[in-house]
């Protein structure tokens, strides 16, 4: 089962994982948060995650999703890449979890084409509800 690490700001990813449990009504096993403070030095982050990383892949591999591109954040997950074994994301977004996390049985691969899915499908515009003025 592949693992999923999200490394965001603060407790953003924190937040999503209780939103996916919320939505899916159950604790992924496999999926942890690095938080990203400000002050937080780049090398102890990389170690963390680097450890995380290895506390998750069960031998199939590990997603991160990474909130900003560019930022510490992105940049810390970009260190991690390895390709085939851990692959990496930015944008990180309830729906792109989500679609991760039904797809994380399945290979590393299918599972980031999945991932993106999710997140270019969750963005959409909400029209207004017949009938409201």
């Amino acid at each position: 089962m592949i693992g999923i690490l999200i490394i965001s700001h603060g407790s953003l990813g924190e937040s999503l994982i209780q939103a996916a449990g919320h939505v899916l009504g159950t604790s992924p096993r496999r999926l942890r948060h690095l938080a990203v403070e400000s002050g937080d030095d780049p090398e102890i982050l990389a170690e963390r995650g680097r450890a995380l990383v290895r506390e998750i892949d069960d031998g199939s591999g590990v997603l991160l999703l990474a909130d900003v591109y560019g930022a510490t954040p992105g940049n810390v997950a970009r260190g991690l890449i390895e390709p085939g074994r851990v692959e990496g994301i930015a944008g990180v977004s309830l729906p792109m979890l989500l679609r991760a996390l039904t797809y994380c049985g399945s290979p590393l691969a299918l599972v980031v084409d999945k991932a993106l899915s999710g997140g270019r499908e969750g963005v959409v515009h909400i029209p207004r509800e017949p009938g409201n003025g």
